[in-house]
């Protein structure tokens, strides 16, 4: 706090001093004297805003590394509430669980079927996070036949379809109105216990998906990790009420940002046509 009180003082007094120039005869102005001395005294409002709100991101900053929020866990239904104001609600008890359950069951062993034949598009692929999408399609092809269940992609907040982002199919029962959403994962064989990070949940204002109280669920695909090759195993389903998540705190910067004209100090190659 102290420091911030002080940046602003001296950015006041750097004002003032700015502004006494200004006031000064000059000999030769490049402006009329009173256009001259607005430009100063704007230009100097300038430096105390940037300041001002240097110190303000600065203070933010510190109180964030204060919190430690990579090392804390949260609930995930706390997550969706708090981002969505949506509940999570536990699969078991519902009166569509059953048939939900087992719709989905269904749909994960016929896509699997054909993902492993040999005539199989994923074949062709050269990762397997490229997967992905050709079972999220399978499942809602299969998901949507299915009498009494309605399958599809997820709608934000703006009311329009979107693909990416968590989650990826929003499934309903017909007889009760029972929201689900399913998210399909893959996983390597032997991967059960890794700590690295496969689930991701980042809401935004306009494009959150999660617009309903429903029942979250994740179906964790098997495969045996031959590259070009593969062959996927068996699936897992999971109640995401019981997840507990945590909050990954990182300045990123994509390469727009990284390699902007006002940074780059020299370059040995010629520049992209933008």
């Amino acid at each position: 706090m102290k420091q911030r009180v002080l940046q602003v003082i001296f950015a006041l007094i750097g004002l003032g001093v700015i502004i006494y120039i200004a006031t000064k005869e000059s000999t030769t102005p490049a402006l009329p004297k009173w256009q001259f001395q607005d430009t100063l005294k704007e230009q100097a409002a300038k430096e105390v805003r940037v300041m001002e709100r240097q110190a303000a991101d600065a203070a933010l900053i510190r109180r964030l590394l204060e919190e430690k929020l990579s090392a804390r866990v949260f609930a995930f239904p706390v997550v969706v509430e708090a981002t969505s104001g949506t509940q999570v609600i536990p699969l078991r008890g519902r009166v569509s669980a059953d048939r939900v359950a087992t719709a989905i069951r269904e749909a994960t062993r016929m896509v699997i079927t054909e993902m492993n034949a040999e005539d199989s598009p994923i074949k062709e692929l050269r990762r397997i996070n490229e997967a992905s999408r050709f079972f999220e399609d399978g499942l809602l092809e299969k998901l949507e036949a299915v009498d009494g269940i309605r399958c599809s992609i997820p709608k934000n907040l703006e009311g329009k379809a979107q693909r990416s982002g968590y989650p990826d199919l929003t499934i309903t029962d017909e007889a009760t109105g029972d929201i689900y959403y399913l998210d399909p994962k893959l996983m390597e064989r032997g991967s059960l216990r890794s700590s690295l990070r496969t689930f991701y949940f980042e809401p935004k204002e306009r494009t959150l998906k999660i617009t309903e109280d429903a029942s979250h669920l994740l179906i964790g695909i098997e495969h045996d990790g031959n590259d070009g090759d593969w062959k996927f195993l068996g699936y897992r389903l999971v109640d995401l009420s019981k997840l507990q998540v945590r909050l990954k705190a990182e300045f990123q910067a994509s390469n727009r940002e990284l390699y902007s004209r006002k940074s780059v100090l020299e370059s040995s190659i010629r520049d992209e046509v933008e």
